[in-house]
Order: C-alpha cells, then structure tokens, then sequence
C-alpha cells in the first residue's frame, strides 16, 4: 500500500510539472476586413506548411485580428498563416503558386523563391508569449 501511495504521489508531481502555455498571435497589415485568417502551429520542419499540430480561425476586425492558443506544450514551434479573404478553406495562388491572398509566418520570416524555411520561422515557446505577425 506504501508503494501505491509513493507511485500516486509521483504521477501527480509529474503531470503538474507540465508545462502549458498561452501563445497569443495578433496578425496585422490586413487589406480588408472580409473573410477570416488560418493559422497553423508547426513542430518541425518536416511537418512545415504541411501538416499542423494546432491551428484555428481567426475573425478579422479593424484589419488586425488576434488569436489566442491556450495549453501548449513547451516546445519548438513555427507558425504560418493566411488570410482567407473569400473563405473557400485554402490560400488561392497564381502563377507559379504565388499567393494572391496575405500570408505570413513567425519571425516574419520570408521565402526566397518559395515559401519561408522553418528554420527561419521556428521559436521557442518555454512562457506565456505573444507575437505580432505582419502579412505579406
């Protein structure tokens, strides 16, 4: 019965060490206020604008919106994002695959002769943090 006491009383020290964080993103430099913004969060850079392992919706107000992530695991993360101005679910390109909608990533990061590199976009989230990402 001891040991089932000493076992109960390290799980519970183990999960509450977890740490979760908020992660706030406020997006800025909308040309309009029409549709809504799609944010992904990436964990590698095998996954980078690819598949998310978080992501949401944002309403667009002001030209500015903000979107807040809630229980995050410390971590290294990056995140790319679009303004969806006509809401079809997908970032509308043209030739050569060049946007046509605003989009952007962490750091800013830009791409050169493609899309941005997670090396470039990638953070560590160890605290509560907020982020302004300006589209392009």
């Amino acid at each position: 019965m001891k040991h089932l006491f000493t076992t109960i009383a390290i799980f519970v020290s183990i999960i509450s060490y977890a740490q979760t964080n908020t992660l706030t993103v406020t997006v800025t430099n909308f040309k309009n206020n029409q549709g809504k913004v799609m944010v992904g969060i990436y964990n590698g850079a095998n996954t980078f604008m690819k598949k998310t392992i978080y992501s949401k919706v944002g309403e667009i107000k002001a030209n500015t919106s903000k979107i807040v992530f809630e229980n995050i695991p410390d971590g290294e993360y990056a995140i790319s994002l679009y303004h969806d101005e006509n809401s079809n679910n997908k970032l509308d390109t043209g030739w050569f695959g060049i946007p046509k909608e605003g989009y952007g990533c962490s750091n800013d990061a830009k791409g050169n002769m493609g899309p941005p590199k997670y090396e470039d976009a990638k953070f560590q989230l160890t605290n509560h943090k907020s982020m302004v990402i300006k589209l392009n």
